[in-house]
């Protein structure tokens, strides 16, 4: 199969027929043999029951339907685990993602040999206040934190070699992180492709402003992770035993000074009467609690079953 189109939705039923008819055209124009798995996630209005009218039209339809809203990553990891395509494009259900952009994208998969093309929505419909301005600061923080050059991390159109999304684990909110995601896994062949974005037609958007909040945490999240998932004693026991230090060394000074003025014959008030000498104490506190939290850390990675889950792109 040449192409699956993961397309996570909640509360869409006026764009899905629409979106479909599109998709078909495309597909049936470019001569793609293709699926499109719509994961409704946990949508109350209908439309699961046009998903379900449009898997009886055509086997090229499949439907996951959750329970709950669990949120757009799990609706794309569970899309991942499904596709068969050879490659996968991710789009929004809303039709502000134009399926004409899946043919370039496809090309630059197979000929071009990226392993992800992740689109730019250079201009966008937004509003500048809510939306637009609050993507440019966060994008520019992105690129500073993860090194990959892309303009839009967060776009909804993206496209992927199968063995990128079999290979990569989408939790939480981290869909925002995909490229980056698939970077730490290996696939550094990541490009990106300037693509239309389309005025909102039917409904608002699901997404409210606290995506931008929890955006920062995940970031920060992912980055740490990325370096100190497999080595935390190298994070914790390096930041606690120069604060240990830190404080020991100011213990002996302050205790230093003391001593000096006793043998000097000099009054000088008592240890605990100075600030320094509970900064210090708290410093070697502190300390202490890190390094033990990085030794806690290393065994909990030592005894954890993914502590050798290293992704194997041949074997011979």
């Amino acid at each position: 199969m040449d192409i699956s189109i993961v397309v996570p939705l909640y509360n869409e039923e006026e764009s899905l027929e629409k979106l479909y008819e599109w998709v078909e055209r495309v597909m049936t124009e470019n001569k793609f043999s293709y699926e499109i798995i719509f994961i409704n996630d946990g949508s109350t209005d209908k439309s699961w029951k046009i998903i379900e009218s449009l898997s009886k039209k055509t086997p090229a339809v499949r439907g996951i339907k959750f329970r709950n809203n669990y949120g757009k990553s799990p609706a794309l990891y569970c899309g991942f685990k499904a596709a068969k395509g050879d490659v996968v494009i991710t789009m929004d259900a809303d039709l502000q993602d134009s399926p004409d952009e899946i043919p370039e994208l496809y090309k630059m998969i197979t000929s071009e040999n990226y392993d992800l093309v992740s689109g730019w929505k250079k201009k966008r419909y937004d509003s500048k206040l809510t939306k637009n301005i609050p993507s440019k600061i966060y994008n520019a923080t992105a690129r500073k934190v993860t090194g990959l050059k892309l303009h839009d991390m967060n776009c909804g159109l993206k496209a992927y070699k199968n063995e990128v999304v079999k290979n990569i684990e989408v939790y939480g909110e981290m869909h925002r992180y995909i490229p980056y995601l698939a970077k730490n896994a290996g696939f550094s062949n990541i490009g990106e492709k300037v693509v239309v974005h389309r005025k909102r037609e039917f409904g608002t958007t699901k997404f409210g402003l606290n995506r931008f909040v929890n955006g920062y945490l995940d970031l920060i999240s992912l980055w740490f992770l990325s370096r100190f998932g497999k080595k935390p004693m190298h994070f914790f026991g390096m930041f606690g035993s120069l604060m240990f230090l830190f404080g020991f060394l100011a213990v002996i000074g302050v205790g230093a000074n003391k001593l000096y003025a006793l043998l000097s014959h000099v009054p000088a008030p008592l240890i605990t009467d100075t600030p320094y000498f509970y900064l210090a104490l708290l410093a070697m506190i502190l300390g202490t609690q890190l390094f033990l939290t990085g030794f806690l850390g290393e065994l909990v990675t030592r005894n954890s079953q993914e502590r050798n889950n290293y992704l194997i792109e041949k074997e011979i």
